[in-house]
């Protein structure tokens, strides 16, 4: 054979049987510390929020809030804020609500990508809404590299669907970083900001994402203790079996990372805070054996940590999207008790 195939399968063999398999705390702990390592590390860069209220809208049972924030050096970044209106004077549990490809937050909270409300189906279902109807605060950030955070030469050109991932990706592997890195640092400052928040109660934050969206609700939840409970859609299963079985965008590679995990244990560095997968039967990007293969395999990493009851999932007829039907009460219910 001529083709790379066999060497390939080969490579990734020695990746695997060199992994550490030993789930307990201090594998946690050694696993996020390389993960940081080579998603590379923004912290250097960070600046406060420094929050600017930039428009607000009544919607009837809660206001919709369009927030800029700081982020990194010379970064801003702008995030929808919905707030349920009978909540008082109380605190509320939040949501950190995270986008997938497409044009956006705009996505999430049910609009088009020009503002106007959408009346089309879209595979975010408007997530970010069901939230704030079980009476939660969310908030919704714009990830780099969609929607109105495309590189400038990517804004008036193509479709509002196209997006800046490979520019923005392969700059920053040539500096020793990765954009899910940077995506992940931001939102890690987005919690900063929700915990300012006088409505959101800080003890009580979770996270959902879809898709590369996933990938950041994902690993954000794995390296910061402060999202409770986390709910991911459309991502979960193994690099093997999804990201290396077709052409995806560059923002899902990390280099070196199975040299030292492969997705599950990644996810599994959440463990022991309570885990939701959902998934589609007929979902083309992350094939339903892989994702029952995941499944399983953090179902055995909670084990070690005494907690396998907490991994909940859906399998749901349906493709690559948001469904709902089980993760949305599961969210709210994990974050309201006590």
């Amino acid at each position: 054979m001529w083709s790379a195939d066999r060497f390939l399968n080969v490579l990734y063999d020695d990746c695997f049987n060199q992994q550490n398999h030993s789930f307990n705390s201090e594998w946690q702990e050694d696993l996020k510390s390389v993960f940081q390592r080579k998603l590379g590390d923004f912290k250097k860069y960070t600046v406060p929020a420094n929050p600017v209220l930039l428009e607000k809208v009544d919607m009837g049972d809660y206001e919709r809030l369009r927030v800029e924030i700081e982020t990194v050096s010379s970064m801003k970044m702008p995030v929808y804020v919905l707030i349920p209106k009978n909540i008082g004077d109380k605190k509320v549990p939040a949501v950190l609500a995270v986008h997938g490809h497409g044009y956006g937050s705009r996505g999430a909270v049910g609009l088009s990508h020009d503002g106007s409300i959408r009346t089309e189906a879209e595979y975010h279902k408007d997530f970010a809404i069901e939230f704030v109807k079980r009476g939660m605060v969310v908030v919704v950030p714009e990830l780099i590299g969609f929607g109105e955070r495309k590189l400038q030469a990517d804004k008036n050109s193509g479709s509002p669907i196209d997006n800046s991932c490979y520019m923005i990706s392969s700059q920053l592997l040539l500096m020793g970083k990765t954009i899910a890195g940077l995506r992940i640092q931001e939102c890690r400052q987005v919690i900063d900001y929700m915990q300012l928040l006088k409505e959101v109660d800080g003890q009580r934050i979770g996270c959902m994402g879809i898709s590369g969206g996933g990938l950041v609700a994902a690993f954000t939840s794995a390296l910061d203790d402060r999202i409770k409970a986390t709910v991911i859609s459309g991502y979960t299963s193994t690099f093997k079996g999804s990201i290396m079985d077709r052409r995806h965008c560059l923002d899902n590679y990390i280099p070196g990372i199975l040299e030292d995990a492969e997705m599950p244990e990644l996810i599994g560095l959440i463990a022991p805070r309570p885990l939701f997968i959902e998934a589609g039967e007929d979902d083309h990007l992350f094939p339903l054996a892989d994702v029952k293969y995941a499944i399983d395999r953090l179902k055995h990493i909670y084990s070690h940590f005494e907690a396998e009851e907490v991994v909940q999932s859906h399998i749901f007829s349906g493709g690559h999207e948001i469904n709902g039907e089980a993760s949305f009460d599961w969210l709210r219910t994990e974050l309201k008790k006590g």
